[in-house]
């Protein structure tokens, strides 16, 4: 849980919103506010009041929602709901699937993904970063299961999660070298083709 006192010098340049009554308003709201600051300042030094001042809610609103910063930031990853809804389907087209929701979701947030942002925790908070990845792996097989048959399914699954983190360093974070540089539709090619083998040959 986020017990941080309020540091008057750590003020949020955006604006307060003004505060909801609806709870599910107040709920989308606040992961909307979460995927940008976790994005933009990293997990470390993103803290709940931050979250909550962008949202325009209270701090202790957040907490009755998700109860902790780490939980704030696995509600704001997609679930596995969300990503069954696209990658459902022919497990021969799954790879082309996979790549194209990956490149929309990365191209869409404007580098305010969750996924960098854990990225970007593990040089300062090893432990809480590791916690983060185990859940969305964990997250990310039960999801596979229900697509990919077949043995050594953990092994892949793991292989394909750690061609992306890859990926995501060199195109989202570095912002560097050839992966940075291609269209999105070349590396949707690229990534179909290169997850082919990994899942599925």
């Amino acid at each position: 849980m986020d017990t941080s006192p309020p540091n008057p010098g750590d003020q949020d340049p955006a604006p307060a919103k003004k505060r909801r009554r609806d709870p599910e308003a107040s709920r989308a709201a606040i992961l909307e506010a979460a995927r940008t600051a976790f994005a933009e300042r990293g997990y470390t030094k993103t803290t709940v009041r931050d979250v909550a001042r962008r949202a325009g809610v209270t701090h202790g609103l957040v907490l009755r929602h998700f109860t902790s910063k780490e939980q704030l930031f696995l509600a704001a990853v997609p679930s596995p709901r969300t990503l069954m809804a696209e990658v459902a389907g022919d497990p021969k087209s799954l790879p082309t699937r996979i790549a194209r929701s990956y490149v929309r979701r990365m191209a869409e947030s404007a580098g305010s993904d969750p996924f960098v942002a854990m990225l970007r925790a593990m040089a300062s908070e090893e432990e809480t970063a590791r916690r983060l990845f185990t859940a969305m792996q964990l997250d990310s097989l039960e999801m596979y299961r229900q697509v990919i048959p077949g043995p050594d399914l953990e092994e892949r699954v793991a292989s394909a999660g750690a061609y992306l983190i890859g990926v995501t360093f060199s195109r989202y974070v570095f912002r560097s070298g050839p992966l940075a540089e291609m269209p999105d539709e070349q590396l949707i090619r690229h990534l179909s083709t290169v997850l082919r083998g990994i899942l599925l040959d």
